[in-house]
């Protein structure tokens, strides 16, 4: 009997592995191997006589350089919190359903099919200097001057935030949606409000989630690059880590450098990462998983 159980698990060992070599070539062709690549490139620097370290430390000795970490961080840490925010917001008031359901996602979504580009020139279109929304505040005399609300930080917010959006709340209203109703119901009949039940209830029930939401935003948020061009000032106040990497490749032609950035640029996003996940590690992970709508 023993035998018996043990060969069916080595041909269940078998499938799953089988199953899993797929995915895991693709993850070594398009991820690990780019990765190292780019890392050994990296330590090969363009001056022959420089030492393998020279371009980390060329980095960090340019201020004007280094600096694009701070200016990235600074521009993905406010747009994850407000796409979360306004994610967590509308899908815990959908989650048990609401009229014109799906046409409101179906319109929360849309900007996914709409792509970066088109995405930055409605911006341009509508917050510019010249556009729609400055036009009408001048006509009505709310305002005496135009807004500045795209070459900076602020229009670059609002693209990503455009584009990020969607994909959080999908994520999150699946998330909650899952949720047992039943735990509300206990919640509330016991006496409890709506505050106390989404505080004392429902929010560490979705706080894993959630977490999850940020990390994958934030990541998102933190390779920013078209948006920071179109709608920002890529020679200023947005100039990101990963402009100076296309800088580096596309203008002075020195790919070892860029490829040094690059590198630099993934393990800023791999730290983010790491402590994102040690702060989910410390909550409580509970079954969350019920029937969902009712």
């Amino acid at each position: 009997m023993a035998r018996i159980r043990s060969e069916s698990r080595s041909e269940l060992d078998l499938v799953a592995i089988l199953c899993l070599a797929p995915s895991l070539l693709y993850v070594f062709a398009m991820f690990v191997y780019p990765f190292l690549y780019g890392i050994y490139i990296s330590l090969q620097p363009k001056k022959r006589d420089a030492g393998v370290f020279s371009n980390y430390v060329a980095f960090f000795n340019d201020a004007y350089q280094y600096n694009t970490i701070k200016t990235t961080f600074m521009l993905a840490l406010p747009t994850t919190i407000a796409v979360v925010l306004v994610a967590l917001f509308l899908a815990y008031g959908m989650r048990r359903g609401i009229w014109f359901e799906r046409t409101i996602t179906t319109i929360l979504v849309l900007p996914i099919s709409l792509g970066v580009v088109f995405l930055s020139e409605g911006i341009l279109g509508f917050y510019g200097h010249n556009g729609w929304l400055n036009q009408l505040l001048l006509a009505v005399g709310l305002i005496q001057n135009p807004l500045e609300l795209t070459h900076n930080s602020i229009g670059v917010i609002f693209s990503l935030f455009m584009q990020n959006f969607p994909f959080c709340f999908l994520m999150l209203l699946g998330y909650i949606s899952g949720i047992d109703p039943s735990l509300e119901s206990s919640a509330r009949m016991l006496g409890a409000g709506p505050w106390t039940i989404f505080r004392r209830v429902m929010f560490p029930l979705i706080a894993p989630g959630l977490i999850i939401a940020f990390a994958l935003v934030f990541v998102m948020s933190f390779a920013v690059f078209p948006s920071a061009v179109m709608v920002g000032q890529p020679a200023g106040s947005t100039r990101t880590i990963s402009i100076a990497a296309y800088q580096q490749a596309f203008e002075q032609y020195d790919m070892s450098y860029a490829s040094a950035i690059a590198v630099i640029m993934g393990l800023c996003q791999l730290a983010a990462l790491v402590v994102i996940v040690l702060v989910r590690r410390r909550m409580t992970i509970a079954t969350t998983m019920g029937v969902g709508k009712r």
